[in-house]
């Protein structure tokens, strides 16, 4: 089974704390929908036929899109590729874009799984954020969704922020499973570079909060998704069950996708290829039939370091049985040491050979996974 993602690189606001590839100015929209088209036909070969089962839209801001181009992409996808019948086909969006009608549109137009870009139902969070909507509109996004028809629908939420509370964010999870959705993902505030966020942090404008701060509001995430009956997943994801995002979790268990669009990486079990990221490049190399995209062969190494990262990620853990199957003894060894110096700590779960991360051990995942990378 593979996937296929669609990146669309278009916002009509920059996101104080985003890094993702997107522009503001539209008038390449036309264009890039016709090279996501052109790309589909060329990389008609990549999944080597193997049936698509999932289908996201990513971004920047998809759900900018008017109904006409998904459709169109839609349809090129199905001629091209093998599409499952109950293939979950996902659309990420913003909370003011999902009126009433836009909303019964994207049922028709096949998609059945929504992504909604909320990050807060706090107005004062949202205008830090420099987000374009309020926390009624996320509100309401929510409702006209469900009233179209939608019954899979995933929120992304973000605390960390500077001068949350405790009580902030559990505000933001009161409101957010009295919504009656299907998933979360939660994410931490990270201050990437190249964003104003991390330029203010930088001048002084914003302080980072605090790491107990952090890890106190780790703790009532899942404490709050456990009362409701989410499963922890994922470090930063939780869902009902049956609702995990079945797109998202073929990253973690390393299933063959494509990427297409601007800066939409692409991965075949042996190489790994990324698009440029930027819009005038992807579209010239394009119409002059030129590479529009880097390729690297994985070395037994990176194989390797991808599947911890992938993988400790998860709820199902990594397999000491298959790393010495698929990598060797020496690569297994390497993982035995790792659990032998943190089995004792706390942070690391072993049972029948898996390993996974305790609730200590997810708070500090990229150092864990550091240690059992090999360089």
């Amino acid at each position: 089974m593979a996937g296929i993602y669609i990146h669309i690189p278009f916002c009509k606001r920059k996101c104080f704390y985003c890094d993702f590839h997107k522009s503001t100015h539209f008038t390449q929209k036309n264009e890039i929908i016709s090279g996501i088209c052109t790309e589909i036909l060329l990389r008609k070969s990549y999944l080597s036929e193997e049936p698509v089962e999932t289908i996201y839209f990513g971004g920047g801001t998809p759900s900018i899109l008017p109904i006409q181009d998904i459709k169109t992409i839609l349809s090129l996808i199905n001629k091209t590729f093998r599409i499952s019948p109950d293939a979950e086909i996902t659309l990420e969006a913003n909370p003011d874009d999902l009126n009433p009608d836009y909303c019964t549109a994207l049922i028709q137009a096949g998609i059945n799984r929504l992504s909604i870009g909320i990050q807060s139902f706090n107005d004062k969070d949202l205008k830090l954020m420099n987000r374009r909507h309020c926390a009624q509109d996320a509100i309401d996004s929510v409702k006209n969704a469900q009233k179209a028809g939608f019954n899979n629908i995933s929120i992304d939420l973000i605390y960390g922020l500077p001068e949350m509370k405790l009580s902030d964010w559990l505000l933001n999870l009161d409101q957010a499973f009295a919504l009656n959705i299907q998933h979360l993902s939660a994410y931490h505030l990270t201050y990437h570079e190249n964003t104003v966020f991390h330029q203010y942090l930088k001048k002084g404008k914003i302080k980072a909060v605090p790491e107990d701060d952090s890890f106190a509001q780790f703790n009532l995430l899942i404490e709050q998704a456990t009362l409701h009956k989410f499963i922890h997943y994922e470090i930063s994801n939780f869902a009902l069950p049956g609702y995990f995002s079945r797109h998202n979790s073929s990253y973690w268990q390393n299933k063959k996708y494509l990427g297409v669009g601007p800066s939409a990486h692409s991965f075949d079990g042996h190489s790994r290829q990324w698009n440029s990221s930027d819009n005038n490049a992807y579209l010239e190399a394009l119409n002059k039939n030129l590479p529009f995209y880097e390729r690297e062969e994985l070395s037994l190494n990176d194989r390797y370091n991808d599947y911890i990262i992938t993988t400790l990620r998860t709820i199902w853990g990594s397999s000491l049985s298959y790393i010495h199957q698929e990598f060797g003894e020496a690569y297994l060894k390497h993982a035995e040491s790792v659990v032998d110096r943190f089995k004792d700590s706390g942070h690391l779960i072993v049972e029948n050979e898996m390993i996974t991360l305790s609730r200590e051990g997810l708070f500090v995942s990229d150092d864990l996974m550091t240690e059992f990378m090999i360089v």
